[in-house]
């Protein structure tokens, strides 16, 4: 009996020394560093329980023994505490930094861009393919109601929710650039400063032009001149909905249509694009000249003038440097 006796108790301990070993050998697994050659941003689905995250993770080349995982975080009782969404997991990556990342790190910052003057067609457009955001977008909103700009989101954010954050932005500039206005503005409304803006915004890419443009237009308001913008003609003939393809001719400069501003008096009944911050600015503070015309300098920029003299002879300018360039 006493022979019996210790070997049981020798097998005790035999039993524990290689269970602590399996441990040891265990622990060394869960933190060692993976063979993850490079960053990898890996989404973990909602509603992932712990068997489909470790799938998750070992596809990605993330962990290689799922089992060595699943006991590490459940030993460590984070099962229930792992987060869904897009993470990125560093090179080398041990099983229990990749525990860590799915419980306490931030999740993976996307973003997307809208370039100013886009119609709304065009953002909804761009919207809809933007791969990360769940949900269509059907309901195109009103010309000038969104701010482009570029805009920050995590994997799984709904489309319609950013639209709305495009439109409070707007709304927001709009409201805090009226109240600090130019005394002299010929607006009743907000809604009108909007509309000759999405004008700047298509007439001219360069920032210190903007002001200028803004003031010529202005100036003609007040005189009751026509805006003669060609694009406000194209707005009519495309409805916003993609690039004309072609210059336009004489004969689209007669199309009747309310947003033809050669022949209406007076701004067209809606935006023709949704301009950026600083053609709001430029319209909201617009230069101090007595410009009336501008043309094409050859440069990608324009050139001012305040007589219609001076404009025809920039005209014949710029028809003779065009000639020269097209070769004709």
């Amino acid at each position: 009996m006493k022979r019996l006796g210790l070997f049981a108790l020798s097998f005790i301990v035999a039993l524990g020394i290689a269970g602590g070993g399996v441990f040891i050998w265990g622990y060394g697994q869960f933190v060692q560093p993976g063979s993850l050659v490079m960053e990898r941003a890996v989404v973990i689905p909602k509603g992932s329980g712990l068997d489909r995250i470790t799938t998750t993770l070992v596809n990605a080349g993330i962990i290689a023994d799922p089992m060595v995982f699943k006991i590490g975080v459940q030993l460590r009782k984070d099962a229930g505490k792992l987060r869904a969404g897009e993470f990125a997991f560093p090179a080398k990556t041990s099983p229990m930094e990749a525990a860590e990342i799915l419980k306490n790190g931030k999740t993976v910052v996307r973003k997307v861009t809208f370039p100013e003057g886009l119609s709304s067609y065009q953002i909804v457009d761009i919207l809809n393919r933007t791969e990360g955001l769940i949900g269509d977008v059907a309901l195109v909103p009103g010309e000038g109601a969104l701010l482009p700009e570029t805009y920050h989101f995590s994997f799984g954010d709904d489309r319609a929710e950013l639209l709305r954050r495009m439109s409070f932005k707007m709304q927001d500039a709009l409201e805090n650039l009226w109240r600090k206005r130019s005394s002299d503005l010929p607006f009743k409304r907000m809604e009108e400063a909007t509309i000759l803006a999405s004008i700047v915004e298509k007439e001219t890419g360069q920032h210190a032009e903007r002001p200028l443009v803004a003031a010529v237009f202005i100036n003609r308001l007040r005189r009751g001149m026509r805006l003669q913008s060609d694009p406000t003609v194209v707005y009519g003939l495309t409805e916003g909905k993609g690039p004309l393809g072609r210059a336009l001719t004489r004969q689209d400069w007669k199309i009747d249509s309310p947003f033809n501003t050669y022949r209406i008096k007076g701004l067209p009944p809606s935006p023709i694009a949704n301009p950026g911050l600083a053609s709001l600015q430029a319209v909201f503070n617009p230069a101090k000249t007595k410009d009336l015309y501008f043309v094409a300098d050859g440069t990608g920029g324009h050139v001012f003038a305040r007589t219609l003299r001076e404009h025809n002879r920039n005209v014949a300018n710029w028809r003779k440097f065009k000639k020269l360039r097209d070769g004709h």
